[in-house]
């Protein structure tokens, strides 16, 4: 008795394939779309604790102490499409107390003086547990998430707050 073989249809197959292609399209660009978002959504800045901040008396006493030096930039383009720049200085202490607490505020300002991106870092303690007295300190930070449209006409660079040990 001759068996009769029977050609599987193709279509299905094929149908079946671009089905699971699309499913997998579709996860994995949720997938960094979510990686992507996590990355670029803003954090609230730290703060640094119990610091004598602007405003207060000791602020204006000490903060001439506080030396920065003027403040140098370079400039890096990501490949998410936006523009990194580290903002860089040299901290001096002049105040004759040691510094076991330091908040610095980094901004990218247009020619109008108005902020384009900021970003406030506390560097001691983190970077360096405390700046002894006449000594100095090397800080960068990244201001990110900039475009080539933005007016990027000068960087600033100052302390925001300090605690004494």
């Amino acid at each position: 008795m001759p068996t009769e073989h029977s050609i599987p249809e193709e279509k299905p197959r094929r149908t079946l394939i671009i089905v699971v292609a699309v499913i997998a399209a579709v996860l994995i660009g949720g997938f960094f779309y979510l990686l992507l978002r996590k990355t670029i959504a803003p954090t609230p800045a730290p703060t640094l604790e119990s610091a004598i901040r602007t405003g207060s008396p000791e602020f204006d006493q000490y903060i001439k102490r506080l030396a920065l030096d003027d403040p140098e930039a370079d400039e890096a383009k990501r490949a998410l499409g936006d523009i990194v720049m580290t903002l860089h200085t040299t901290v001096r202490n002049f105040t004759g107390r040691t510094i076991n607490g330091l908040e610095v505020h980094a901004a990218v300002v247009n020619h109008q003086n108005q902020i384009v991106k900021d970003r406030t870092l506390v560097v001691i303690p983190g970077r360096r547990d405390e700046l002894q007295p006449n000594k100095t300190m090397y800080v960068a930070i990244n201001v990110e998430g900039m475009t080539d449209n933005d007016d990027r006409a000068n960087i600033k660079m100052e302390v925001t707050a300090f605690r004494f040990k």
